[in-house]
């Protein structure tokens, strides 16, 4: 039975190995990622603490990530991801290894956060770039996008309740034990992979004129400039809301490892539903311009959470910030991955991650910073009208940004053409 259009990536063999594989693994990464906040928030009681060790795991994104796009760009790419999940196996191996121990300090957390954040600086824009292999060209690409963000935070959904469950109920050493164990999932599904490698960058420039052309690419044209530019505002100033997660469960809302799960897991659960959404869209138009209004929803969404004084009342607003952050960072995603070229694709990939979550460390140890002196909700609330700033200047230029991105489509076939 052919599959609906809706659903048309999973048409190919490679991608659904992909799905399954990556499903597993990042469920995995979410339990150690719970696992690892709520150590770090227990043994050392500051939030400074909780924002410098999401500092230490994406800021390696924002220094190395285009250097790392250039390097992928020459690579196979199964071969980097082979490379890349086996050594977030070995960080989680030892740090189970510490943990089991009894050695274990705040300190070693953040450590081992950086250690990932060099691996997944690397392993973003090679699984970025590695879709269209799987799906084996540009037709399905916009679906295979989509889906796979639905894959990473459905992760995000499943992942932190799962989390705190059984760290709840086992302690947090189960958190790095099961991360361990489905890690090998994707390192199976790599290795049962046999899509063609797409063409690597084969230029006689150096690195330098490289990583220049990315960033012309990426930052030249209005459209993609104006939509990174969003994405850096809502990212630094929304996605803190996560670091200090740990602070509202506990001393907000009074609960346990279990609470924090559910804080993070309304946002996952708000990502998953926006990203639905996206793969049922036919084309990538009109996603450039639905970006204002999901970045002013996960603003506005942010300050009301600050001021909830329920659970309850907390988890919809999470929802909304979930939904409008990574609506906004998606549709950046797959217009970008669309128009790009195949050989450029792994350098632009990762200046949208830079721009996506390589802001994200430098929110997080402001917002850490900040918190220690007015305090979480207030640091939050401030982020949140940061992003209703920035979506009002993104959408002051929309009638711009629509006019500059209708040739492009027009080429692609995307848009009928003007004279048509």
């Amino acid at each position: 039975m052919p599959l609906p259009h809706s659903l048309r990536a999973f048409r190919h063999r490679d991608y659904r190995l992909y799905f399954a594989g990556q499903g597993i693994a990042q469920t995995g990464t979410w339990l150690q990622m719970i696992a690892t906040s709520w150590l770090v928030y227990h043994l050392s009681g500051s939030a400074f603490m909780l924002g410098l060790a999401t500092f230490a795991l994406h800021i390696p994104v924002l220094v190395l990530g285009p250097f790392a796009g250039v390097w992928v760009d020459r690579r196979r790419k199964r071969r980097v991801l082979l490379m890349t999940q086996s050594g977030a196996l070995a960080q989680s191996l030892a740090m189970l290894a510490l943990l089991a121990s009894g050695q274990l300090e705040a300190w070693h957390l953040v450590a081992a956060n950086l250690a990932l954040g060099v691996i997944n600086s690397m392993d973003s824009p090679a699984r970025q770039a590695q879709l269209v292999e799987l799906v084996g060209g540009r037709e399905d690409l916009p679906n295979a996008i989509a889906f796979s963000s639905v894959l990473m935070n459905g992760a995000r959904f499943v992942g932190p309740m799962i989390g705190g469950a059984v760290i709840s109920a086992f302690g947090e050493i189960w958190g790095f034990g099961l991360n361990s164990l489905m890690r090998c999932a994707v390192i199976a599904a790599l290795l049962a992979i046999r899509a063609t490698p797409r063409p690597t960058e084969r230029s006689a420039t150096g690195w330098r004129a490289q990583l220049a052309a990315g960033f012309r690419y990426a930052y030249g044209f209005l459209p993609t400039r104006s939509a990174l530019l969003l994405v850096s505002a809502v990212s630094l100033a929304v996605q803190p809301y996560q670091s200090l997660a740990p602070y509202f469960a506990r001393d907000v809302f009074h609960g346990d490892s279990g609470t924090l799960g559910w804080l993070i897991a309304a946002g996952g659960f708000g990502a998953v539903s926006g990203m639905v959404y996206l793969a049922m869209k036919p084309s990538v138009r009109g996603l450039l311009s639905l970006m204002p209004f999901t970045a002013a929803t996960a603003g506005a969404a942010l300050v009301a959470f600050s001021f909830a004084a329920s659970l309850w009342l907390a988890l919809p607003m999470l929802v909304l910030v979930g939904m409008g952050a990574m609506l906004s960072a998606a549709a950046t995603n797959t217009v970008l991955q669309t128009i790009v070229e195949d050989t450029m694709r792994a350098r632009v990939v990762s200046i949208y991650m830079m721009s996506f979550l390589g802001i994200m460390p430098i929110g997080a140890l402001a917002a850490g910073l900040l918190a220690e002196r007015i305090g979480p909700p207030a640091t939050l609330a401030c982020g949140g009208l940061i992003a209703l700033g920035a979506a009002f200047a993104y959408w002051t230029q929309l009638a711009k940004i629509r006019r500059a991105i209708r040739p492009v489509y027009e080429k692609l076939g995307i848009a009928p053409r003007s004279d048509e």
